[in-house]
């Protein structure tokens, strides 16, 4: 039997554990239920995946989360180590000729969503399998405290009765000690061994800084740090519209949303992994399975929508141990705004019976049906259709994607249709003359005899192997053909997939969800709370905010946060702050922003010193909007 540290070298090449990977490891191995609690980084897959690769078995894998399902499989598939998942859309056959695999085909470990678990079958399954010890990521989901809560975790326990001597590890980046208890209790865990790491990032400096132009003080941030960036931005607008800004004023930048065709994800990602681009401008759909050790600064410019987001976001700086900073841009508005963003937007029990009929009618849903049916899915699309405020229908899906009612995964795709305009032999003569294009064209013809009578739906995946390309060159092909009236051309991006995992019962279906809607709603106005008293609170180190936010205390200030700096930092008199204001106008006309940055004031005492000028008429305005003598 191989030993954890020999599968960690030969598999993750890394020569030793992080604390408290090996503790964990050990425990898991001793046959004990254990429950870790790890921040964003600090390495939960490996105090799974280890133990499972020592023993004989397999190790049955429950997430919510499709995409970092299909990224462990796809990360240990490279390592050799046989892996499969149970994500949407795949039909009962499917499902359990991939069981039959598992049981069979000497597979390590098998991922699927909690949701997968409410059908008796495949519990009556999964007793089959030498299933060697369940892993629950995401624990946390199993709270209504949490900020994730999902009714189908509270289904997990119920593989205890199936699996009474099998070890249960629940992992979570992020937990209160309330959310912990609930842990326990509802995954109904054994006498758990529990690890917490401590919240405390010693290099990190949290700054909270108040300003009216985001901008300009990015531009200073980043002009002082060069170093690898992320600015965290609410939507998809401000991605493109940040990034171009930062571009404008001469940064390297580039851009993450769900929005994004694969391709250009990838593409972007390499970008800034290179570090070919300074700044990843993102919404919170970057930074899943992430881990750049080398970013030097995190920026939000609007506020997160909970403590949990915010330490899990920030904690992306400085995992290389050096220091790093997580600056929180802030201004007056920013909390009305921020209800307005996070609170307004929170669909009611009503609201959302609405989206999910016009959802089923959309999809042609007839009542008592769609079951385990998926369809490709556009979501801007069905928003225009019905007139649809879009973020609170998003929130509305995610709502129902989250109790399990659907499954919604963020995976564009594009429906492309074509039909060729010129007869068979002009397509031949154009071959001649555009040999570059030969392959494509001929996959077409090859693949769809009737694309000369009528329009045609294309398998852009299917072309693109037969012709051994790519989705890009797909593309350019189509468009110089539509170009030169060779074929018409038409796609239809889907930026979604969507299964349905239970039958349509309108009323019945939210009804049953709706008390978990109320209750979620009620949570997210208390964790935005905790969000503005973190930014307003001027009495308290920021790192020990955090700490104390998740029931962890700190005798001790960090030294290095911005409240720490601005209390040792010695104000500036006013009087005396008016003195160098005047000194420096003798040399000539001055923006306010230009006397802060000159003489290392605050905003606050630059306002203060300029107004009192103003009001003694030492100083004016021109035309310039800059400050002269009088």
């Amino acid at each position: 039997m191989q030993q954890p540290l020999e599968i960690l070298k030969n598999y993750w090449k890394h020569d030793s554990f992080r604390e408290p990977q090996e503790q964990i490891i050990q425990s898991v191995l001793q046959g004990k239920d254990t429950l870790a609690i790890m921040p964003t980084g600090g390495g939960k897959s490996v105090c799974f995946q280890v133990p499972a690769m020592v023993k004989e078995g397999i190790c049955l894998v429950i997430s919510p989360l499709v995409a970092l399902m299909k990224d462990q499989v796809a990360n240990l598939q490279q390592k050799g180590i046989k892996a499969i998942a149970l994500t949407g859309g795949i039909s009962v056959d499917e499902i359990s000729d991939l069981l039959d695999n598992c049981r069979f085909g000497n597979y390590k470990f098998l991922y699927l969503s909690p949701e997968r678990l409410q059908a008796d079958w495949i519990l009556d399954r999964l007793k089959e399998l030498p299933i060697n010890l369940v892993a629950v990521d995401e624990a946390h989901c199993v709270s209504q405290w949490g900020h994730d809560f999902r009714p189908a975790y509270l289904k997990i326990s119920a593989l205890k009765n199936y699996l009474p001597k099998v070890p249960f590890l629940a992992l979570t980046a992020s937990a209160t000690k309330r959310v912990r208890e609930d842990i326990i209790k509802h995954l109904q865990l054994d006498n758990p061994a529990v690890f917490v790491k401590s919240f405390a990032r010693d290099n990190l400096a949290y700054m909270v800084f108040e300003t009216e132009d985001k901008l300009h003080r990015m531009q200073q941030i980043l002009t002082k740090n060069p170093q690898s960036s992320i600015v965290y931005v609410r939507n998809r607008k401000s991605c493109h519209d940040v990034s171009r800004q930062l571009e404008s004023l001469g940064f390297k930048a580039t851009f993450y949303h769900g929005g994004l065709t694969s391709s250009e994800k990838e593409k972007n990602m390499q970008l800034w992994l290179s570090n070919q681009a300074q700044v990843m401008v993102a919404t919170n759909a970057f930074g899943m399975g992430i881990d750049k050790p080398d970013v030097k600064t995190v920026i939000h410019i609007q506020l997160p929508e909970n403590m949990e987001s915010y330490y899990q976001e920030a904690g992306r700086a400085g995992r290389d141990g050096n220091k790093a900073f997580a600056v929180l841009l802030v201004n007056a508005s920013d909390a009305q705004i921020g209800k307005k963003q996070f609170l307004e937007v929170l669909p009611d029990r009503h609201f959302l019976k609405d989206v999910y009929i016009r959802l089923n009618n959309y999809l042609q849903i007839a009542y008592g049906e769609g079951i385990n049916q998926s369809f490709a899915f556009n979501f801007n699309v069905f928003c225009r259709q019905y007139n649809l405020p879009v973020v609170k229908a998003y929130n509305a899906l995610q709502f129902l994607d989250r109790q399990g009612i659907i499954t919604m995964a963020k995976e564009f795709s594009e429906k492309i249709t074509i039909q060729f305009l010129v007869p068979s032999k002009e397509v031949m003569r154009y071959i001649s003359l555009n040999s570059n294009d030969e392959e494509i064209i001929l996959a077409i013809l090859r693949n769809y005899p009737g694309v000369f009578d009528m329009e045609t739906s294309l398998n852009a995946d299917l072309i693109i192997r037969k012709a051994k390309t790519t989705q890009e060159e797909l593309q350019q092909v189509l468009k110089r053909l539509n170009d030169k009236e060779v074929i018409s051309y038409h796609s239809l991006g889907n930026d979604s997939r969507l299964t349905f995992n239970e039958v349509r019962e309108d009323d019945l279906t939210i009804n049953r969800v709706a008390k978990f809607l109320e209750k979620q709603n009620e949570i997210k106005t208390t964790q935005l709370d905790r969000v503005i008293n973190y930014i307003n609170d001027t009495e308290t180190c920021k790192s020990r905010l955090i700490l104390k936010y998740f029931d962890e205390e700190s005798q001790t200030d960090c030294g290095i946060c911005s409240w720490c700096i601005n209390k040792v930092r010695k104000t500036k008199e006013p009087v005396e702050t008016a003195t160098a204001i005047l000194q420096l106008l003798e040399k000539g006309a001055m923006s306010s922003r230009d006397i802060e940055e000159k003489l290392e004031l605050t905003p606050k005492e630059t306002i203060f010193a300029i107004q009192i000028l103003l009001e003694n008429d030492r100083i004016k305005i021109n035309a310039n909007n800059q400050y002269i003598l009088k």
